[in-house]
């Protein structure tokens, strides 16, 4: 036989089954576009050159690798109903005379067109919409827009190596299934049927308890670095949890349903229920892929779109003032009034040149030092040793001790405390239950209480463990004791002044403020040539704002993108479920009807079994995410997001818009199954 027969024979199969292929060239080029799109943006000069941008391309940088993984998977997986639908057609032609070398070339040949028309027409809408969403990222980083087009060579040359390597690796698992396969079961792929599933109550008992524990995890976890440390393993559980609940628990469900003889004897009720336990191994593993789908998209979108909507309120976490000054030395003696006057006096004559005022000033003396908590005593040794465990990480506090006196001033407050007694602030939402707190080997302060609230200087935000500040009235001695303890030792005490305060002007003349008190600072520090180190770090919250929009903008816009793949991902999957359940069903529909069954009835009968099956991922994905709301809170407060009302909003927000497009998806896939089970022809 010529070539050209089989390249005919290959376009023929294609446009034969159409309704299969269409969907999936079109997810082809929509993910071959968005690989492209965000290999684009991670290397963008406009983007690199952006106050930002870099901060943004390393998350670009992961999400094309997550875009990676994910196609490899979605294309397998997509591919798969096709090769199940043509097996029939496969086995016809090998029966006719065709052997499988023949086929092989029909497969190459099918291969390579899709591979083609993939590439070239994703590239292309890659292209032309890189500027698009190039611009929705300038947009989202606050930044300058420029208006030209260009075309990245490398981000098209690792797409285009990347999704041959997948039509490659697609092309022999196709292979393989028919080589493995002979005629005979190729010729009766379609109408072998599975037999019926007993309905396994172990191994759905196991989903269940597995689900369930990571449920409970999720909701009793108390600190965020617990939360962070055991994320995945959660994740994990819950994939699991839902495969085996999906898989036995559903053929169990269907079990039950039979059972139930008022609800099971309804024709459509009965028609559906049938049909459904046959096939429901198979299918609660699709069902399962749609749920943790719909929950990664949920989770996706609503945690990074409330992190940049709260984006401001972060910053003011990490930057608590407009100007946010940090005396650094060696010990407590050097902070001085000459010298903090010295720093104060410079800020003021800065301030006063640029007709600015400051308001809302923040002046305090603390030390620093880490520690860990085991009940009520807090160990002083070095963190990072060998022995250090997940349980330590997890009870890890940052310790603040400050002076009674600046907690007084700063706060408003006349509190007033003995020798030995201590007020007790926290921070991430953590509490200390103790009545006394023994720091080291043996200075144990009396807890007079604990206090709501203590002007932040921003550290908190830049960490992941909690903090715990303690007001004592006796600063100078309670240093000393810490001094003498951690003398040979590897723990290291920090000495800070922090000084900070609010300007009346706009971002330009902050940033310009922050300039010229940066510089005195540094030739203030060279003029007093003294042998005591005492160095003070200046941050503005002005200068900072586009590393901040960068980082959390960048997750944005990644969210946004994965999200949106990730929906149409689960749309082909429902699509193709609908339709090859469609073909696998229009016999069984076709006799009912021979023996006096309505449209209107196999409609009632479609409706059942779609709201039955089809609905419960949804249901499934609203139940994870609404146990995943307090770990995923917890993960939030270590990037400087304390709103959790926001977050609320936002997510109930997310979850009812995607629920209204699930149900549009519903209807359009429904009335696809409905055509094909009762008859109609649509081509």
């Amino acid at each position: 036989m010529r070539l050209g027969f089989y390249r005919r024979l290959a376009w023929t199969g294609i446009r034969q089954n159409k309704k299969m292929y269409l969907p999936y060239i079109l997810a082809c080029i929509g993910v071959v576009m968005v690989c492209y799109i965000v290999s684009f943006l991670g290397q963008s000069p406009a983007l690199a050159g952006m106050a930002g941008g870099r901060t943004a391309q390393s998350f670009l940088d992961m999400g094309f690798g997550v875009m990676c993984v994910f196609s490899t998977i979605f294309l397998f997986y997509t591919n798969s109903f096709l090769i199940r639908r043509r097996k029939k057609e496969f086995g016809l032609y090998n029966i006719l005379g065709m052997g499988k070398r023949h086929l092989a070339l029909v497969l190459l040949w099918e291969t390579v067109m899709i591979a083609a028309i993939t590439l070239v027409v994703g590239l292309f809408c890659g292209v032309l919409f890189s500027k698009v969403a190039e611009l929705a990222l300038t947009r989202i980083l606050d930044g300058g827009v420029t208006y030209t087009l260009t075309v990245e060579l490398n981000s098209v040359v690792s797409t285009v190596v990347l999704f041959l390597v997948i039509f490659g690796l697609m092309f022999l698992n196709t292979l393989r299934q028919i080589h493995l396969t002979s005629p005979i079961a190729l010729l009766r792929s379609e109408n072998a049927g599975e037999k019926p599933p007993r309905a396994n109550w172990i191994i759905a008992l196991l989903g269940l308890v597995v689900l369930g524990g990571a449920y409970y995890w999720a909701i009793t976890v108390k600190d965020p670095i617990t939360a962070m440390i055991g994320f995945f393993i959660a994740v994990a559980m819950v994939v699991v949890g839902t495969y085996l609940l999906f898989v036995a628990g559903s053929v169990t469900l269907c079990r039950l349903l039979q059972k139930n003889k008022r609800y099971y004897y309804k024709t459509n009720h009965f028609v559906s229920v049938s049909s459904m336990v046959y096939r429901m191994k198979r299918n609660g593993a699709g069902l399962a892929s749609i749920c943790i789908l719909c929950t990664m998209v949920l989770v996706m979108i609503s945690s990074t779109s409330c992190l940049y909507i709260g984006i401001e309120d972060s910053i003011r976490n990490r930057y608590p003032r407009n100007i946010n000054l940090d005396g650094m030395v060696d010990t407590v003696d050097t902070l001085t009034d000459e010298r903090l006057n010295q720093v104060r006096a410079l800020a003021e004559e800065t301030v006063e040149r640029y007709d600015a005022t400051m308001s809302n000033v923040l002046d305090y003396r603390v030390a620093g030092f880490v520690g860990i908590q085991r009940e009520d005593h807090v160990v002083l040794e070095n963190t990072f040793q060998n022995s250090y465990s997940v349980e330590d990480m997890a009870n890890t506090w940052q310790i603040f001790v400050v002076p009674l006196e600046d907690y007084n001033q700063l706060m408003g407050k006349h509190e007033e405390l003995v020798k030995g007694e201590t007020l007790v602030f926290t921070t991430k939402e953590m509490s200390y239950p103790y009545d006394t707190l023994t720091l080291g080997d043996g200075l144990t302060l009396s807890v007079a209480k604990q206090v709501d609230s203590f002007a932040d200087n921003g550290v908190d935000a830049m960490q992941i463990v909690p903090s715990i500040y303690l007001f004592v009235p006796d600063f100078s001695s309670v240093m000393d004791r810490l001094g003498e303890m951690s003398e040979g030792s590897e723990q290291f005490i920090s000495p800070h002044w922090f000084y900070g305060f609010d300007l009346n002007c706009d971002d330009e003349t902050q940033k310009s403020i922050a300039q010229d008190l940066k510089q005195e600072l540094r030739d203030m520090e060279i003029s007093a040539g003294d042998e005591e180190f005492f160095h003070v770090l200046m941050e503005a919250a002005a200068q900072e704002r586009a590393d901040t929009y960068g980082l959390y903008g960048g997750l944005f816009f990644l969210g946004i993108l994965l999200g949106v793949v990730f929906i149409l991902a689960a749309v082909l999957i429902i699509y193709y479920k609908q339709i090859c359940e469609g073909y696998e069903d229009q016999a069984r529909f076709d006799i009912m009807q021979k023996v006096g069954m309505t449209k209107v009835e196999i409609r009632r009968s479609i409706n059942s079994q779609v709201l039955t099956v089809f609905f419960l991922p949804l249901l499934m994905a609203g139940a994870h995410l609404a146990f995943a709301f307090p770990l995923i809170r917890k993960l939030l407060l270590l990037l400087g997001l304390t709103n959790v009302w926001l977050f609320a909003g936002v997510t109930v927000v997310c979850f009812v818009a995607f629920a209204l497009f699930y149900v549009l998806i519903y209807r359009l896939t429904s009335r696809s199954y409905f055509r094909i089970v009762s008859g109609m022809r649509d081509e």
